[in-house]
Parts: structure tokens; C-alpha cells; sequence
């Protein structure tokens, strides 16, 4: 049997009594939408009408939301919200060749902005916007079409990935600094600042227990969020840091930071491109291929 069809009532009706709800009273939401009281009190009336129960208890002028206005808020108001979030996506897409990517920040400013002139060459009408992100996230609840992530592929479950790039992190100080610390052995370290990054702070003790010195008397140094804070931070004298070598190529090209041990620690955890399940097509699948590319290149 099918079943019957319900109308929907008019949105400002909807808007009206959601943000009435919300103030408690007419007036403030008639301020908030840009109403009368009187329009306010009228729309809320038709929604009244067509659901067939009062959603207020008027008490002279005052109104107070009932037990059946406030159920229906609860499921309403999220409702809005959501239709609220997905017309701000639809409308952030300009063109239907545009992406939004969010990107580890030290890997977005210093490996992917650099070919970014790369792929505009071979894909002029393609618009991709990039973000700053550090932490997996719920692609159905964020206004992103891809990611790039590090880690392992355990870490960011019910998304699909391609592999990008293991890294390999190396120490590096300021050149003026290792003239006045000099270090003759992996086990100097223990006797210096040894700067970290703040979500890898197991860095040092993996590096140093892999050149086969004792980390009992390891003692934690400062930690910084962004490897490009960790790189500057260095350079300016303030110890040592253990960075990965492809995040740092201008500061070691330029000379303001050095490697004193030729030992760079790899790791099981790579750098990922990563998407919604069936997501890839049209200027993701474009975007992507470029990445792997670039990545494998």
C-alpha cells in the first residue's frame, strides 16, 4: 500500500519557530529573522494550524514553548542546520571543477605549494582551495573533498587512500651552534636540547636507540606543533631537531641548518592521499592522479 504524502510547511514558518524556540519568545526572533512580532506570532499560527497542535502556551502576551514544541524543536533545529551546512557547500563550489583539500600544514607549505604551479599547468580550470588539518575527520560532517594524512591506514578508517611517500627524518642544528656544541657521538645528544615535534615525541628515543646509545637518561625537550616552528627554532639556536629531510631542503641548500649524524630514522608511517568511499571522479580523480604522480616522481 502507499503510503500518503506529507507537506512540508513553509520555511519561514520553520525558521520562525526555530528561532523562537531558541529565544524563548517572539520579539527577539522576530529580530533574529528580521520580522514583526506580529509576523512572527502569524507564521508560527499557520505551523500551528497545519500540524494541528499548539507549539506554545500563550499566558497573556507571554508565550512559553509546550511539551509538543519542545519534541518538535528537537528534531527540527538539527534538521535546519544541516540544511543550513549542505547550501554552504553547494555554494562554495564556484565551478564544477573545483576541490577543497585539507593538508598536514608543514606538508602543504613546503611540498605541495611549491607544484602547485605544476598542476595549474596542466589543469587551468581546476580550483583547489587547501586548509589546514592535523587530525583525521568525518568527511560526511566537513566541507573537504580529500586529505592528505600521515600515518597508517589504520589511523583514518571508512576512507579510501593511495600511498604518497614514506619520509625519512634527519637531526639538524644551526651551523654556529654545532661549532659550540660540538658532537663527536649519537651519545652527545643526551647532554643538549633536543627539540620535538609535539604528536612524535617517541622520535628521539626511536632515533637514538637505533644508533645504539642508552635513552634511560633521555631528557624531553621543547615540542612545537608545526615542523616549520621545529625548523626555525633550530636554525636559531636552540638545540637540536629531528626533521624530515624533504621539509627542509631550502634551510639545508641555504646552510642554516646542518645534519651532524648521517642517520635518518624511517618509519611503517607514510603520507597518504585520502577520500570518501566512491568519491573518486571528475577533478578528484584529476587531482589525485597529478598527486601520485608528483609523489612517485
Amino acid at each position: 500500500m502507499k503510503s500518503k504524502s506529507v507537506r512540508l510547511p513553509p520555511m519561514q514558518a520553520l525558521n520562525a519557530f526555530a528561532a523562537a524556540a531558541r529565544h524563548g519568545g517572539f520579539s527577539q526572533a522576530g529580530e533574529e529573522i528580521g520580522l514583526t512580532q506580529s509576523a512572527v506570532n502569524r507564521q508560527i499560527a499557520q505551523l500551528e494550524a497545519m500540524l494541528g497542535t499548539p507549539l506554545f502556551d500563550r499566558i497573556g502576551r507571554r508565550v512559553r514553548l509546550n511539551e509538543a514544541g519542545r519534541a518538535y524543536a528537537e528534531e527540527l533545529v538539527p534538521a535546519l542546520d544541516r540544511i543550513r551546512r549542505a547550501t554552504a557547500r553547494a555554494a562554495a563550489r564556484p565551478t564544477h571543477r573545483a576541490l577543497r583539500v585539507a593538508t598536514l600544514p608543514s606538508f602543504g607549505m613546503r611540498w605541495l605549494a611549491p607544484r602547485l604551479p605544476q598542476l595549474t599547468a596542466r589543469h587551468p580550470d581546476l580550483i583547489v582551495d587547501f586548509a589546514a588539518r592535523s587530525e583525521p575527520f568525518d568527511f560526511a560532517h566537513e566541507n573537504f573533498d580529500s586529505a592528505v594524512h600521515f600515518g597508517v591506514r589504520l589511523d583514518w578508517p571508512g576512507v579510501e587512500m593511495d600511498f604518497l611517500f614514506r619520509e625519512e627524518a634527519v637531526p639538524v642544528c644551526a651551523p654556529d651552534w654545532l661549532a659550540a656544541h660540538p658532537l663527536r657521538t649519537p651519545a652527545d645528544l643526551l647532554d643538549v636540547p633536543l627539540l620535538s615535534q609535539s604528536s612524535r615525541r617517541d622520535a628521539w628515543p626511536r632515533w637514538l636507540s637505533a644508533a645504539g646509545v642508552d635513552v634511560s637518561g633521555l631528557r624531553p625537550g621543547p615540542a612545537f606543533e608545526h615542523f616549520l616552528m621545529l625548523a626555525q627554532a633550530s636554525a636559531a639556536g636552540a638545540g637540536v631537531a629531528l626533521i624530515p629531510s624533504f621539509l627542509i631542503q631550502p634551510e639545508l641548500e641555504a646552510g642554516t641548518l646542518v645534519i651532524p649524524f648521517a642517520r635518518p630514522l624511517s618509519s611503517e608511517r607514510a603520507y597518504y592521499l585520502v577520500y570518501p568511499p566512491g568519491a573518486l571522479s571528475g577533478p578528484l580523480a584529476l587531482f589525485r592522479d597529478w598527486m601520485v604522480e608528483q609523489a612517485r616522481g
